[in-house]
Parts: structure tokens; sequence; C-alpha cells
């Protein structure tokens, strides 16, 4: 028998990784195990770091797979900020989301620094600490369908956390560049405001209309054939015009929430038709995942990690005290948002294209300690999540 076709190569490998979300999904139910991280561990089995099964095809996808799967999330995520739900939370939220972004930075910097790491790699590190993995968090409230007040903090905080982390970011990379006196500081400051700002505008100028149409389309098919081709299309210019499309895509979903009638519509469309996504897109990850860089990270890694959570959870009792949330929410909240993934690599490789001589100390901290948060980070939101009382059985 001669070997399958190209298009037979894509059609079984894409059915046996859906057939594996499946089973990735059932044997969650029955372990303390997120679906996520069960992906994860099975892409990786999977991937080119053990089996190596999986065709060459997937690494050329994968970049398309995971704005699709990005995008969808951010405008799912769009849904929780909404008039009610600040006047519910809004204060809560921003005090929490401020304060853990800066105190995040704020501890990794300063201990990295402490500790011997150079300057420049301590703040670039520290600017790359606050960002979150939105997809893993949204998953594991999606699939144990969790509800009450500290899911919609959490899914609050994860909306716009990623925004104060690119401004954050920006910044620290422009201090790091007047440090080494590479490039000029004000370019990077307004490329920062323009990859956040820009964002904001987009999502803003494809919500208008959107907002406005949604009531006038028929529930159902017509509906989700709106909702996917306007999200799309989002990711796309975002893309091309070189802003977030994570953060385009949240603010979209968010003028759809507070302007359209029968919102509900567009985000149960796309509720309906996600999971196949990220299925491909957490497997695909997972094979993405390099255990050797964990060795190449050395203790800086460890150290990265410890000062990362620590900055988590003193972070978000800091904000919430201030704010006077409730102990039980400030409590677990911190660990719920440990999850870190695509955002931080991706500002790695943006400080390793600006700072290509001390990029070897950053990227390899910032995958190897990827590893470990993709890994743990769902299997913590879970658990945080449990412990609330945010998961009820059956």
């Amino acid at each position: 028998m001669s070997a399958p076709s190209s298009i037979a190569l894509i059609l079984m490998t894409f059915g046996g990784l859906f057939l594996l979300g499946l089973v990735a999904d059932l044997v969650g139910r029955h372990t303390p195990l997120p679906r996520v991280t069960l992906l994860l561990l099975t892409g990786f089995v999977v991937g080119p770091g053990v089996l190596d099964w999986l065709p060459t095809f997937t690494v050329a996808w994968f970049p398309v797979l995971t704005e699709i799967a990005l995008a969808m999330i951010g405008f799912l995520l769009g849904q929780n900020l909404t008039r009610h739900r600040f006047e519910q939370l809004g204060r809560s939220v921003l005090a929490m989301s401020i304060s853990e972004v800066i105190v995040t930075a704020l501890l990794v910097f300063n201990g990295l620094w402490l500790i011997g790491v150079p300057l420049e790699v301590a703040l670039l590190l520290a600017g790359i600490a606050p960002a979150t993995a939105p997809a893993a968090i949204v998953d594991v409230v999606h699939e144990y369908r969790a509800r009450g007040r500290f899911t919609d903090t959490l899914l609050g905080i994860t909306a716009i956390d990623d925004a104060w982390g690119l401004l954050l970011f920006a910044v620290l990379l422009a201090s790091a560049q007047a440090l080494t006196g590479q490039g000029d500081v004000g370019v990077a400051l307004l490329h920062g405001l323009y990859d956040v700002g820009g964002a904001v505008l987009l999502g803003i100028a494809l919500g208008l209309p959107m907002a406005a149409i949604t009531g006038r389309i028929r529930p159902g098919e017509p509906s989700q054939a709106e909702a996917l081709g306007l999200v799309l299309v989002c990711a796309g210019l975002a893309e091309w015009l070189g802003v977030s499309y994570i953060l385009s895509a949240i603010v979209l979903g968010a003028i759809v929430a507070n302007l359209a009638h029968h919102h509900q519509r567009p985000f149960r469309a796309i509720e309906g038709i996600e999971w196949p996504f990220l299925i491909l897109f957490f497997l695909l990850a997972g094979a993405a995942l390099h255990v050797d860089v964990l060795a190449d990270a050395g203790w800086v890694m460890f150290a990265y990690i410890m000062l990362r959570v620590a900055g988590r959870l003193v972070g978000i009792q800091l904000g919430g005290r201030i704010n006077g949330t409730e102990r039980r929410i400030r409590q677990w909240m911190g660990l719920a948002l440990l999850p870190q993934a695509g955002v931080a690599i991706g500002m790695a490789l943006i400080a390793a294209q600006r700072f290509p001589e001390i990029g070897d100390a950053v990227l390899p901290v910032i995958l190897a300690s990827t590893v470990i948060f993709e890994l743990v980070g769902p299997v913590a939101t879970r658990w945080a999540l449990s412990r609330v009382g945010d998961i009820r059985a059956g």
C-alpha cells in the first residue's frame, strides 16, 4: 500500500487530535487534572519531545490556530466587562489587577537583581512576569461550569490583565533600552501605546457595527456566522496592523455585551464552536513544549517562578485589602491566576529581537517557566475555584 496523500494525512491527523481531545475530556471528569493539563501532556507525548507522531505541517498551522483560539477566548472574556458587572465588581477587579501586575513586576525585578541577575535582564523578566494565559483559565471555568462572585472576579481580572501587562512591558522595555543605550526610548514607549491603543480602537471600530446588527440576525446558524466572521476579521486586522489581537477581541466582546440587543447570541454561538479549536491549540501547544529548556534556564528560572508566584499572591492580597474585597476572594485569587503561556512567550521574543546579546538569558527562562506554569497553572486554578465553592458537584 502506498503512503497516504497529504490530504489524507491532514484529515487523519485532525481527526485523531479531536479524538484525543475527547479522551482528555472524559479522563478529566474522573481525575483532579483539568482537561487543559491533560491536553498539554498528551500533546507533549505525541510531539517531537517523545513519540514524534505529529506531521510537520502542524508546526506551520500552529500560529494560525493559536490566533483563532485566543481571539475566541478574548471575545468571550469581553462579555465580563459590562456596566452591570463593573457596578458589582469593578473596583475590586481594578484594584486587584493593577496591584497584582505592579507587585509581581516589582518582586521579580528586585528579587532577580538582588541575586545577581544583570539589571536589563531583570527589567525584561519583570515586564513579562505579569502576563497571564487567558485560554487556560477560561477553559477551566467552562469545563467545571464554575459560577459565583469569585469566578466573575477572576474572569474580569483575566480580561484586563494583559492590557496592564502590555503597558508595563512597554515601559520596562524602554527602560532597558535606556540603560543599554540601544534605540530610542520614546519610540519604544510609543510602540507599546500603539499596541494597546490600536487594539482598543480596532475593537471599538468593529464592535459598534457588530452590536448594531446582532439583534437583527436570527439566532442559530446566522448568528454563528456573524460572530465567527467578525471575531476572525478582528484577529486578522489586529495581526495586519501589528496590535494585540487578544486585547482587540476583548474590546470587541465588551462593546457587544454593553450595546447589543440580544447580546448573548454571539457569545453563545462562539461557545458552541470554540472547543474543537481549543483542542487543537492545547495539543499543539503541548507538542511545542521542550523539557530540555529546563536545564538551559538554570537557577534563574526557579527564582523567576518563585518570585512570580509570590507577586501574584501578595499583589492580589494587597489590592484586595485596599479595596475591602472579601477575604475568601483575595485569599485564593492569586493561585487562580498562575497560568502563563503565549503572551509571555511573545513578549520574550520581542525582548530577544531588541536585545540579541541578552536574548539567550531571557528566552530560556520564559520558555522553561511556561512549561511549569502551563502544566501546573490550570490545576491551581481548579483548586482555587473548588476551595471557594464555585465548582459544584454534578
